[in-house]
C-alpha cells in the first residue's frame, strides 16, 4: 500500500478496513533517513504524522495531534529524555557527542543543565565517539545515567549535580559503553544495555576480524541488571542490544536486539530473569528497522523508536499505531505536563498524549 493511498484511506475513515490481520500491517519503506541530522540535500522534509492502525490507539494519543518542534539544533545529537518533577517540572536529555546534558523548560525554552555530564578527563578521539551520557532514567534519588564516557551507570544528584559511579565492570572488564537504562518501579533493581556505540571503531570480530578500538575489554555486549546493593548480573548476551523499557508490574523487563527485534523477558517478584521471547520480530513487522530505545506507559504499551519514528504496540505485541518523523527517533519521554517529547537528530519534538508515565516507588 503506498504513503498516499493510505493518507486517502485515513481521511475517508476506512483504514481498519484490510489491517485486521497482523500481516496485513506491515506499512510502505520509511522515508530515507538523512545523512546529517538536518536533512541536507534532500529538499523540504515531509510533514510529520500520526497512523492510526487500531482503535486502541485513540485512548493513548488522538491521531489528530499537532506533532512540534520545540528546539532545531541545541544539540548535535539528541538522546535519552528524562522529565523530573511535576506538571510545572522539565525536561533534561542527553547529548552524548558534545558531553553535555540539556534541560527544557516550556517557559524558559533550551539550556545546559550539565557540562561535562559523562567523561571527566579530556577525550581521546582515537577511543571515544559519545564521551557523554546517554540514557536518563528517575531513580536512586535523583537521576540513573547510562555513561558512555565513563563506561559506567552512574547517579546524578539533580540539587548538587554531583555524579556517583554505580557500577563500571563486570566480572572484572570495563562495560562497552552503556547506552539505555531503567529503573524498577516495584524492586528498583536497574537494568542496562551495553553496546560499543559511544567507542570509535566498535566493530565485532566476527564483523571485522579483530577489535578495532583498544580500550574494549568484553568480546560481546548485554544487557545487565544492577541491584540495590550496586552487585551486576548478565542479564543476556545480545547483538547490538540498544533500548530497554520494563512493564508497570516489574514483571517484563523488555530490550532491543538488532537482528530479532523486540524481547520480552519474564522476571520473578524480585526482579531477577526467569525466561524470554521474542515479543516483536523484526522481520516480520518489517515497520521499525533499526530499533533503538523505547519507553513503557502506565498502561504497559510500548513505544518504541526507530529509523521512522516511534511505533506504538500493547503488551501482546499487537501495533496500534505509529508517529511518522523525518529522521530518527531514537527515545521518547513521557512528561508531567501532558507531552510526549521526541529527540530528533539535533533538536526535539513533542506532542501531546493521553498516555501516562509510569508511577515509581523508586
Amino acid at each position: 500500500m503506498s504513503s498516499l493511498s493510505r493518507r486517502t484511506m485515513l481521511a475517508s475513515g476506512t483504514l481498519a478496513l484490510g489491517l485486521a490481520a497482523g500481516s496485513a500491517l506491515a506499512q510502505a519503506p520509511a522515508p530515507p533517513t538523512p545523512p546529517t541530522g538536518r536533512g541536507a540535500g534532500r529538499g523540504p522534509a515531509p510533514p510529520p504524522s500520526i497512523e492510526r492502525f487500531d482503535p486502541a490507539l485513540d485512548a493513548l494519543i488522538d491521531a489528530a495531534s499537532p506533532i512540534e518542534k520545540i528546539d532545531a539544533d541545541s544539540f548535535q545529537w539528541c538522546e535519552g529524555p528524562v522529565w523530573v518533577g511535576g506538571a510545572d517540572g522539565y525536561l533534561l536529555a542527553s547529548d552524548p557527542r558534545a558531553n553535555q546534558i540539556m534541560q527544557y523548560r516550556p517557559s524558559a525554552g533550551m539550556s545546559v543543565w550539565l557540562h561535562p555530564s559523562g567523561l571527566q578527563t579530556p577525550v581521546d578521539p582515537v577511543i571515544f565517539r559519545e564521551p557523554g551520557t546517554n540514557g536518563l532514567f528517575l531513580g536512586r534519588g535523583g537521576i540513573v545515567a547510562a555513561d558512555s564516557g565513563t563506561r559506567a551507570i552512574v547517579a546524578i544528584n539533580t540539587a548538587t549535580k554531583q555524579r556517583t559511579v554505580l557500577a563500571d565492570r563486570f566480572e572484572g572488564k570495563r562495560f562497552n559503553s552503556p547506552n539505555d537504562v531503567i529503573v524498577s518501579p516495584t524492586t528498583g533493581m536497574i537494568y542496562f544495555t551495553d553496546p560499543p556505540y559511544g567507542l570509535v571503531n566498535n566493530a565485532t570480530p566476527q564483523q571485522r576480524g579483530e577489535y578495532l578500538n583498544p580500550a574494549r575489554e568484553m568480546d560481546y555486549m548485554g544487557v545487565f541488571q544492577l541491584a540495590p546493593d550496586n552487585s551486576v548480573k548478565l542479564i543476556g548476551k545480545y547483538n547490538l542490544p540498544n533500548g530497554i523499557g520494563i512493564s508497570p508490574d516489574g514483571r517484563t523487563l523488555y530490550s532491543t536486539d538488532s537482528t530479532q527485534g523486540w524481547i520480552a523477558h519474564s522476571l520473578d517478584a524480585r526482579g531477577n530473569k526467569l525466561s524470554e521471547r521474542v515479543l516483536i520480530d523484526l522481520k516480520a513487522e518489517n515497520i521499525m528497522p533499526r530499533g533503538d530505545g523505547m519507553k513503557v506507559d502506565a498502561a504497559g504499551n510500548l513505544w518504541i523508536s526507530g529509523d521512522s519514528g516511534l511505533g506504538i504496540f500493547n503488551a501482546a505485541g499487537h501495533r496500534l499505531g505509529r508517529i511518522r518523523i523525518f529522521g530518527s527517533a531514537p527515545n521518547c519521554e513521557f512528561g508531567a505536563d501532558g507531552y510526549l517529547y521526541i529527540p530528533n537528530g539535533t533538536g526535539m519534538l513533542r506532542v501531546k498524549v493521553k498516555a501516562k508515565k509510569i508511577a515509581s516507588r523508586f
